[in-house]
């Protein structure tokens, strides 16, 4: 039996399991079990707590389909009230630092990284802000951001008709990604405030993406469509982002703990 704990932040929803002393699961068949939502636990993710010798503690975190994503923001939120302090986290995009305050958690994301050879993204060079993509016939305009993870982002007039479910994952395995990629669907509200909806890579629709968040902010910023800090409303909650003078994106937004059990 494999005792966890369940989480959620904005309603992406994760398997927390405690492995500082005990031997963590990395198969990818078992971790998809524990996520089925018919079957298992139900969840987007699988976090595993584990020892680290760079930092307080390594977070590392599977996707529903059992695939390992080098970074969460809502993960690491959840982590962070999980553990119940202020903590340096190892992760797969490196060591983050996370405050808790009340029920808040903020984390420096660090600094977006926009070259697309570091994204990846091919057969592109540079930064992509704005450029042109065919999906099935259809041109899209997209801005490239990773916050550690990809993430392809898509300002839209109105984002209640965009069938995320039919689109989505034709971009997540769209032959300029090679890593696949995560991606977000934008509707600008005013300069401080921004509607998202996202599909994840390796988990599709989710209610909230924390890294696409981070990346969203950045982009719409690039685009000058909002300032470096806004509010962003996703189907699960809000989260406030601030891209700020250190080049780093700060993510505050709230998390909690939704049951325990033994798996």
């Amino acid at each position: 039996m494999q005792k966890f704990e369940k989480w959620q932040g904005c309603g992406n929803d994760f398997v927390i399991i405690d492995s500082r002393t005990d031997s963590h699961i990395d198969n990818a068949e078992k971790i998809s079990r524990m996520c089925d939502r018919h079957f298992g636990i139900g969840a987007d993710g699988v976090i595993y707590v584990l020892p680290s010798k760079i930092a307080d503690v390594r977070m590392r975190i599977f996707n529903a389909d059992g695939s390992e994503a080098e970074m969460c923001g809502n993960g690491i939120r959840c982590f962070t009230k999980y553990l119940g302090g202020d903590l340096k986290v190892e992760t797969g995009a490196g060591v983050l630092s996370v405050k808790l305050n009340d029920n808040l958690v903020t984390v420096d994301m660090g600094a977006p990284i926009l070259d697309a050879e570091k994204i990846p993204v091919a057969d592109f060079s540079g930064e992509i802000i704005n450029q042109p993509i065919d999906i099935d016939g259809e041109i899209f305009k997209i801005t490239c951001v990773s916050m550690g993870n990809p993430h392809c982002v898509i300002f839209v007039d109105d984002l209640s008709k965009i069938n995320l479910a039919q689109i989505g994952s034709k971009f997540e395995t769209h032959k300029i990604f090679p890593r696949r990629t995560n991606t977000e669907f934008v509707e600008v509200i005013g300069e401080n405030e921004l509607r998202m909806r996202v599909w994840e890579r390796g988990s599709g629709i989710t209610l909230a993406c924390g890294t696409g968040t981070c990346a969203t902010v950045v982009a719409a910023n690039l685009n000058g469509l909002t300032s470096k800090s806004a509010l962003v409303h996703l189907d699960g909650g809000d989260l406030q982002i601030d891209w700020r003078a250190d080049n780093h994106v700060y993510m505050t937004g709230a998390a909690e703990k939704v049951f325990t059990g033994e798996f």
